[in-house]
């Protein structure tokens, strides 16, 4: 099995450590240059890495970063004992909700993004949680 990395781009590495750690409740691992802040309490560590706002997406191009709310493919989902409390508490580091929390099968989930855009979910399972729509 590969191990798993999670690495966000962010503009501004001081205000994403505050948002991470004050409004997710990540521990502030290693530090790496003045580029790279590891963060770990969750089941991978996350690694904040600071990029410029416009700056080249990758050497094959594609676009620059922007950091407006955007849309990607991948995003992570954090689980949660008390949404109630913790989506407060994401609120108030600077993230937005967007849309209603949702009552599903498996629990109740809220969608966000973080201060920087980037997309992310709160989820705080039932008993059965994805064992209710596993088919």
């Amino acid at each position: 099995m590969p191990g798993l990395l999670i690495n966000i781009d962010v503009p501004d590495l001081g205000a994403a450590e505050h948002f991470y750690t004050e409004g997710l409740g990540l521990i502030v691992g290693r530090r790496f240059d003045e580029d790279i802040v590891e963060l770990i309490g969750s089941d991978a560590p996350i690694y904040l890495i600071l990029k410029p706002d416009g700056s080249a997406i990758g050497p094959e191009g594609g676009g620059v970063r922007r950091y407006d709310r955007h849309w990607t493919p991948v995003h992570p989902d954090f689980t949660v004992d008390d949404l109630d409390t913790a989506i407060l508490k994401a609120i108030r580091a600077g993230a937005v909700q967007e849309g209603e929390t949702l009552d599903l099968p498996y629990g109740r989930q809220a969608m966000f993004a973080d201060p920087f855009g980037n997309g992310f979910c709160l989820i705080a399972f039932n008993a059965k949680g994805y064992d209710a729509i596993a088919t």
